[in-house]
């Protein structure tokens, strides 16, 4: 509803949706306060009668909500089966694209996280945007999978709110606004999503096991990679994890799989273990080798530059990074060659 309401088109703007009745839709856009002229409504699951209201109405943008209820009566199958939503996909594309009518199709995703329907469907398409979020927290991301007309490294964080969902200029403050002073296994890193640096508050729980086999807990990053990581630090830095569980969470339900977070997680870990506080000023970048050597990360200006508006003091780089930074900075910039050396500097050694 809000996209229809904020795109800008000439021509009208056809809203089919399978999902909902007339009624519920009025009801949304009256709390939304969407009053759009051009805007038309049809309730409908039968693709003869969509592709009906396309040729008469000839609109400039349409939105199919969604493609797993809709079904054609020449195949037998019910809607929302792998050749309903191949079928219903490629008429409405065939269509649209004779017509030049900017199309957007929504479709249901599994628990996976999977378009639900055939994998074939993300081929289909020239765009594929997933519309994540955990289902406590109040902000979306959309994130782009596939696109054909650039790139798909750029995301998009909202919240939900009464009006609608509103956009989030600043993610940054708003992912560590919550951090606690004084708390152990707690680090904030730079990442980058596409072109944007967005700050994150990582966070570590090391506990003794009460069980023969130590669990490991990912959530926001790669399982393995944790488990690669603390392998790190029991070689390098001769901390013994065989009898600890280690939780890790990335604070607001993001999910990133940059390799720079890696210096992060081995701090984090490494706090919650000695449980020693890392400092509230200080920011980490960095990928790890296996050997323990702290690796470049690309776009290390943008990261530096986000950690120093928003008022840290120090910041922690690998050290092949500090020779490219050109310009003058208000914050402390270290640099450290390996994973020993950011311990020790953190007094974590």
């Amino acid at each position: 509803m809000q996209i229809c309401d904020s795109v800008k088109v000439e021509g009208k703007i056809l809203y089919v949706s399978g999902e909902e009745s007339a009624e519920q839709i009025k009801l949304r856009a009256d709390r939304l306060k969407i009053n759009n002229e051009n805007l038309l409504f049809l309730s409908e699951t039968d693709i003869d009668n969509v592709e009906n209201a396309l040729e008469k109405q000839n609109p400039d943008f349409v939105i199919i909500d969604s493609v797993q209820t809709m079904y054609s009566e020449e195949i037998t199958s019910a809607p929302g089966s792998v050749s309903q939503v191949r079928e219903i996909t490629a008429r409405i594309m065939k269509m649209c694209k004779q017509k030049q009518i900017t199309t957007i199709i929504i479709g249901h995703v599994t628990k996976d996280g999977n378009i639900a329907g055939p994998r074939v469907l993300e081929h289909m398409v020239d765009t594929v945007l997933y519309l994540e979020g955990e289902r406590y927290f109040a902000y979306r991301i959309l994130r782009g999978v596939k696109n054909r007309f650039g790139s798909t490294n750029e995301i998009g964080m909202f919240e939900m709110q009464n009006e609608g969902l509103v956009e989030i200029t600043d993610p940054s403050s708003v992912l560590i606004s919550e951090r606690e002073a004084g708390t152990t296994g707690s680090v904030i890193v730079a990442s980058v999503e596409g072109t944007r640096p967005i700050l994150l508050e990582l966070q570590s729980l090391s506990t003794p096991t009460v069980f023969g086999m130590p669990r490991r807990t990912a959530n926001g990053i790669d399982y393995n990679r944790l488990v690669l990581l603390i392998a790190v630090l029991e070689k390098k830095a001769g901390m013994n994890f065989g009898s600890q569980d280690v939780y890790l969470n990335i604070v607001g339900g993001m999910k990133v799989n940059e390799p720079a977070l890696d210096l992060g997680v081995i701090v984090a870990v490494a706090s919650s273990y000695k449980n020693i506080e890392i400092p509230e000023n200080i920011a980490v970048i960095g990928e790890v080798g296996l050997t323990g050597e702290i690796r470049s990360v690309n776009m290390i200006e943008k990261r530096v530059k986000e950690v120093e508006k928003l008022g840290y003091q120090k910041i922690l780089i690998p050290e092949s990074n500090k020779r490219l930074l050109k310009e003058n900075y208000q914050l402390d910039i270290i640099s450290v060659k390996n994973v020993v050396d950011a311990l020790h500097y953190l007094n974590l050694k």
